[in-house]
């Protein structure tokens, strides 16, 4: 099974319902996290490159979402450019990227979220199938080292939103 990538918010957010997480208020980040594996592991037709499909989390506060606490799944499409005219052999990709952002509320745990450093886990662009499960697992054991993070994977969201825009 395949998605077209203008659709893959829409395959994100299904995935999340099949897994009672609603788009709009997940109440459970491992719930989550298990429905961004599976949306993952889900071909997406017009990515232009072999690397152009990968994945990355990322955590911190932005002014977009209130500076609140936030952890970010996202998938990154090079997709064929979606305007102008030309040769579409020789156009550059454009980058799309698809996310589940969760906010969370205040809280002494995570409180030392911005001292992390690391803000994200950098993409990774490993293919579907074996390496891409490999890749998740040891993604999801970065997260789980640092305790801010671990903490906010065992807590509630209070916020939630599934999201496609054009990235960079």
């Amino acid at each position: 099974m395949s998605v077209p990538w203008r659709s893959a918010a829409d395959a994100l957010a299904e995935t999340l319902r099949r897994h009672d997480a609603a788009p709009d208020a997940v109440h459970d980040v491992g719930a989550a996290w298990d429905a961004f594996a599976e949306f993952l592991a889900v071909e997406v037709d017009g990515v232009m490159e072999a690397d152009g499909d990968g994945f990355i989390v990322e955590w911190g506060r932005w002014d977009w979402n209130d500076d609140l606490p936030a952890l970010s799944f996202g998938r990154l499409l090079a997709v064929r450019d979606t305007g102008g005219d030309g040769d579409s052999a020789h156009r550059q990709p454009e980058y799309w990227k698809v996310e589940l952002q969760l906010c969370f509320a205040e809280d002494p745990a995570w409180a030392e979220l911005d001292d992390l450093g690391l803000q994200d886990t950098g993409f990774d662009h490993h293919a579907i199938g074996a390496p891409r499960t490999a890749a998740l697992a040891e993604t999801l054991r970065l997260i789980q080292s640092y305790p801010q993070l671990a903490a906010m994977w065992r807590a509630t969201p209070v916020r939630s939103a599934v999201a496609s825009e054009r990235a960079g």
